[in-house]
């Protein structure tokens, strides 16, 4: 029993480090082309609001007999036409996006540094703590450059916070793999 629990507990800690150090390369390459990334972010965004809409419009004929159906109607509008104009006004999609990203990334920021509080008995907690006041950093920065740099900040700032996360990650599962790894040799002497 305590064999597969050690299998369980280094397969998590293996996904966790691969999707740490995946992370870190997405970062990397977001950042090498941030026009580009940006540009796909916010395209990424139409095409996720225009099939919201229509799948929304699917829902409100499949239940127009079960009322409120102007209502379903209206929002399926609502989410295809924001899509639409994020398609066809891609760089006022980008300026508003910016403006989304610059909060998300003070929240997440926020709950990173909390987060950090709450792991701060464990070893390496610190990491953690740096990406949440790094993220807080880059959501103001984002505040405070808008909507000059809007094209390329936007794609630099979200890989810059990937490549922290992905960092944050590889850490936190390199200090699970070495807190575990003498309980498993007491376990299994040689």
């Amino acid at each position: 029993m305590t064999a597969d629990v050690s299998r369980n507990i280094k397969k998590d800690v293996n996904g966790s480090l691969i999707s740490g150090i995946i992370l870190s390369i997405f970062g990397v390459i977001a950042i090498a082309v941030p026009n580009f990334t940006t540009l796909f972010a916010e395209t990424w965004i139409a095409a996720i609001l225009i099939f919201a809409g229509f799948t929304k419009l699917v829902y409100a004929t499949q239940t127009r007999d079960r009322g409120g159906f102007i209502w379903k109607l209206l929002l399926s509008a609502l989410y295809i036409a924001t899509g639409v104009m994020l398609f066809v006004y891609p760089f006022t999609g980008i300026l508003t996006l910016t403006l989304l990203l610059g909060t998300f990334l003070l929240t997440e920021g926020t709950f990173e540094l909390i987060l950090a509080f709450q792991l701060r008995p464990q070893q390496n907690w610190t990491w953690i703590l740096s990406n949440g006041i790094i993220t807080l950093v880059l959501g103001a920065m984002i505040w405070f450059q808008w909507p000059f740099n809007a094209p390329w900040l936007l794609g630099t700032l979200v890989g810059v916070s990937i490549i922290f996360t992905g960092i944050s990650r590889v850490m936190l599962s390199l200090n699970a793999r070495s807190t575990s790894n003498p309980t498993n040799e007491a376990a299994n002497p040689t």
